[in-house]
C-alpha cells in the first residue's frame, strides 16, 4: 500500500484536509464543517473519509496539523487559572503593560480600555531576590519565602504558573531554583519560565509572552493529548505528528505542549509557506498573500523570497514576542456578519456566524446576513454547487432576510445591499494589504497577489483592481492551500540571547560563546526529535539597533564564529534594512547589538507539485453553462460562462467576465480581466491589454 501524508488546517467554518500520496506524487483533498465544541472531532472526521477510501490507518506515514485551539482560548479568554511569580517589588510591570495605547484607531479612543489581566493580581505573588542589569546576584533568593508563595497559588487552586523574574535573561540561576522547589510542591501545575520561553530583553513582552504561554497550555496540552490518543486509537502509529508554528515552522506535539504561544498563528501560516512555494514554481518572488476563509482574512508579505518575520506580535492587543510570519489579520470572512448600526448605517463585521449556526444561506437557523449571504445573493455563488454540491444554499432565505434587514432600511435594491456589504468588506482587506506593503515602504505595483482561502478567490480579483496590484496567482486548491501549507513546511525552532552592547565595544570571544551555547542547545533539540546532522541548517541573526533606538531590526548573519570583518557587513546590513523599513538610515550614528538568535531548522521531505500534463482539451470543453451576476451599477447585470475548475489545463484563457468553480472556491475574473492556467494549473489572472 502507498504511504500518505495528511495535512489539516482547522478554520472557524471548515476544516481543510490534504492528502498526498507518496508512491504517486498525487494530491486529494476534502473539507468537512469544523466542531468548535470539540475541535479534535472534526480532525477525526476528515481522516475517516480517507480511511472510508480503502487507505488503511497504518499506512498514513506523517501528520501535520494547523490549529486554532491555543489562539481562540487566548482570543475567548477561556484559558488555565493563571499565577504568576516576579521578583519583589516589581508586580506592577504586568499591570502597568505598555505606555501607549497603540496605532491607528486606538489613538482616539475616548472609551480606549486595555486588555484584561490573564494573570490578575490576587494570583500574582512576589519573589524576595535581585539579579542585577549584568546578571549578578545582588539579593539570593529567599527560598522559605518563595516556598510560601509557591504554596499561596496552590491553595488558590491555580492550574498553571508563569515565572518572569528581572534579567532573568542573563541569569537564570533564580527561575530555575523555583522550578525545583515547583516540581517538589506543587509538581501538578503547569509550568512557564520566562528563561524558558524568552530569554530577551524588556520586561513587560517577556513576562506577557510568558503568561500567554502558561495560559493557554494546559487547553493546547489536553487538546494534543486527546487528539493524539485519538489517531492512535484509529491505528495510526506513524511517530511524525506535527504541528504548526507561527514561525513558519513546525514543531512536535511534545514540544508544542511545552510552547504552545509559538502556535498561536498556527493556522495562517500554513497559507504562508504554501505561496511562497507555489509563487517559486511560477517564477515569482514578490507576492503578497491574501487569505480569506469564514472568520478573518489573514495577509502577509514575501519579498524576493523571503517571508517578513516580526518578534513584535500582537494577539488581541497582547504582546507575544517570539518570532512569528509577519501576518496583518483582519474579521473578513465568509461568516463575517453585516447589520444596521444604532446611526442607520450599515456595518460590517467585526464577528462573525462562524461555523454553527453560521450563514443564513446554509439554512443551519443562522439569522445574521453574512458576506457569504451577499455572494449568494450577486449570483457570484451557485447554490447547488457549494462544496461540489455536499451543501445546498437556500437564496431565497437569504434573499429575504437581506431584503427585510439591510435593503429596505437603506433604501436599497437587494442587489444594491448586497453589492454595499461587498464593497466595505473590500475596503477593510484592501487596508489590510496596504498595512504590510505600501504603508512599509514597498511599492505594491512590484507584487503579485495570491489568493486563496475558501472566499479569497471571490473578492481578489476586485481587490487587485482597486489597488492597482497588477497580477494576481490562485492556487489550484485555494480552498485548502493553508494545509497544503503544512506538507511544505520543516521543523524549525528560535533561540535567543540578548546581550545589550555597542559593536564597536563588543567582544567577539563573548559573542562566538553565546552563539556556540546556542547551536549545541539546537542541534540537541533537533537531535531529539529524531534528525541527523545532514538534515540540520542552522540560521544566525543579530538585533540591531541605532544607539538610543527603543526598537531594533533583525539582521541576517554569517555563520559564526564571527570575525570583525563580518561586524563591518553586519552594520552595513543594518543600515540598509534600516532605510527600507523606515526610509532613511543614519551611517554616523553608533550600532547597538540587542540580541543574537540562531533559527534551526530540520529538513522533512515536502510535498511537491508536479506540472499537469495537456490532454488537448480545448478551452470551451470546461465551460459548463452561464449565470447571470451582478457587478454593480455600471455595468450591472452580466450573464457569464461558468467554467470548471478541474477541466481546465495548462495554456488555456479565459476572458472576463467569468466564473469558475471548484469544490473548495468560486473564482470571479471581472469584466476588465482575463485568467490564463499555468504548467501548474495555477490561474493568472491580469487586466485585459
Amino acid at each position: 500500500m502507498a504511504k500518505y501524508r495528511v495535512a489539516v488546517d482547522t478554520g472557524g467554518t471548515f476544516s481543510d484536509f490534504v492528502f498526498f500520496n507518496e508512491e504517486r506524487g498525487e494530491i486529494t483533498i476534502t473539507k468537512v464543517p469544523s466542531t468548535p465544541k470539540q475541535p479534535f472531532q472534526a480532525v477525526l472526521n476528515g481522516i475517516s473519509e480517507l480511511l472510508e477510501k480503502g487507505v488503511e490507518a497504518k499506512d498514513i506515514s506523517f501528520f501535520s496539523h494547523g490549529t486554532t485551539v491555543g489562539t481562540n482560548t487566548l482570543l475567548e479568554e477561556k484559558g488555565a487559572r493563571t499565577g504568576l511569580l516576579v521578583t519583589e517589588g516589581f508586580r506592577g510591570i504586568y499591570e502597568v503593560m505598555e505606555q501607549s495605547r497603540g496605532y491607528g484607531p486606538a489613538t482616539y479612543n475616548l472609551f480606549f480600555e486595555k486588555p484584561s489581566l490573564l494573570a490578575t493580581p490576587y494570583y500574582t505573588e512576589e519573589i524576595p531576590e535581585r539579579i542585577d542589569f549584568r546578571g549578578a546576584v545582588l539579593r539570593p533568593m529567599d527560598i522559605e519565602s518563595s516556598l510560601q508563595a509557591i504554596r499561596n497559588l496552590k491553595t488558590k487552586k491555580v492550574e498553571s504558573v508563569a515565572v518572569c523574574l528581572l534579567f532573568s535573561f542573563l541569569n537564570q540561576d533564580h527561575e530555575l531554583k523555583i522550578k525545583e522547589i515547583v516540581k517538589e510542591e506543587f509538581p501538578e501545575v503547569n509550568l512557564s519560565l520566562s528563561c524558558e520561553i524568552l530569554p530577551q530583553i524588556r520586561e513587560f513582552y517577556r513576562m506577557s509572552t510568558t503568561v500567554i504561554n502558561a495560559y493557554i497550555a494546559p487547553t493546547m496540552s489536553r487538546y494534543l493529548g486527546n487528539l493524539e490518543e485519538k489517531l492512535r486509537k484509529m491505528g495510526i502509529t506513524t511517530p511524525k505528528l506535527y504541528i504548526m508554528q507561527s514561525n513558519g515552522g513546525v514543531s512536535t506535539f511534545q514540544t508544542a505542549r511545552k510552547v504552545p504561544v509559538a502556535t498561536v498563528l498556527s493556522g495562517p501560516a500554513g497559507g504562508v509557506i504554501a505561496s511562497l512555494c507555489i509563487s517559486q514554481g511560477a517564477g515569482i518572488k514578490n507576492i503578497i498573500t491574501f487569505d480569506m476563509g469564514g472568520t478573518s482574512c489573514d495577509v502577509a508579505l514575501i519579498h524576493e523570497g523571503t517571508p517578513v518575520i516580526t518578534t513584535q506580535g500582537k494577539i488581541n492587543q497582547r504582546p507575544i514576542s517570539l518570532p512569528m510570519l509577519d501576518i496583518h489579520t483582519v474579521s473578513a470572512g465568509g461568516g463575517t456578519i453585516a447589520r444596521i448600526d444604532s446611526v442607520g448605517a450599515l456595518q460590517v463585521g467585526p464577528d462573525s456566524a462562524g461555523a454553527d449556526p453560521g450563514p443564513i444561506c446554509y439554512d443551519y437557523n443562522g439569522e445574521e446576513v453574512t458576506i457569504t449571504d451577499a455572494n449568494v445573493i450577486l449570483g457570484v455563488l451557485n447554490p447547488d454547487h457549494f462544496l461540489g454540491g455536499r451543501l445546498k444554499l437556500n437564496k431565497t432565505k437569504a434573499e429575504r432576510l437581506v431584503e427585510e434587514k439591510i435593503a429596505r432600511p437603506l433604501d436599497l435594491s437587494l442587489q444594491e445591499a448586497a453589492e454595499g456589504i461587498l464593497k466595505i468588506i473590500n475596503a477593510k482587506m484592501e487596508e489590510a494589504i496596504k498595512a504590510v506593503s505600501s504603508q512599509r515602504g514597498y511599492d505594491i505595483r512590484d507584487f503579485t497577489l495570491v489568493a486563496f482561502g475558501g472566499a479569497g478567490p471571490m473578492h481578489a480579483g476586485r481587490i487587485a483592481l482597486d489597488l492597482g496590484i497588477p497580477s494576481l496567482l490562485i492556487p489550484w486548491t485555494p480552498g485548502v492551500t493553508s494545509a497544503l501549507g503544512l506538507l511544505m513546511s520543516d521543523v524549525k525552532h528560535d533561540y535567543v540571547r540578548s546581550k545589550l552592547v555597542s559593536l564597536g565595544e563588543l567582544d567577539l570571544d563573548e559573542i562566538n560563546g553565546l552563539f556556540a551555547q546556542l547551536t549545541a542547545q539546537a542541534n540537541s533539540d533537533l537531535r531529539s526529535e529524531g534528525f541527523v546532522d545532514s538534515e540540520i541548517v542552522l540560521h544566525p541573526f543579530l538585533d540591531l539597533r541605532y544607539a538610543g533606538q527603543g526598537y531594533e531590526l533583525t539582521v541576517p548573519s554569517p555563520m559564526p564564529p564571527l570575525k570583525p570583518t563580518d561586524l563591518d557587513l553586519m552594520r552595513h546590513r543594518f543600515h540598509n534594512q534600516h532605510e527600507q523599513a523606515h526610509g532613511h538610515k543614519a551611517e554616523s550614528e553608533p550600532v547597538e547589538l540587542v540580541s543574537l538568535r540562531l533559527i534551526s531548522v530540520g529538513m522533512v521531505p515536502h510535498a511537491k507539485l508536479s506540472p499537469a500534463t495537456p490532454t488537448g482539451r480545448k478551452v470551451e470543453e470546461a465551460r459548463t453553462g452561464e449565470r447571470a451576476i451582478f457587478f454593480g451599477r455600471d455595468p450591472g447585470i452580466l450573464n457569464c460562462p461558468i467554467y470548471s475548475r478541474d477541466l481546465l489545463e495548462p495554456n488555456h484563457r479565459i476572458a472576463g467576465p467569468a466564473v469558475i468553480e471548484q469544490m473548495d472556491t468560486t473564482t470571479v475574473v471581472h469584466p476588465e480581466q482575463e485568467a490564463t492556467v499555468d504548467d501548474y494549473r495555477n490561474l493568472m489572472v491580469k487586466e485585459k491589454k
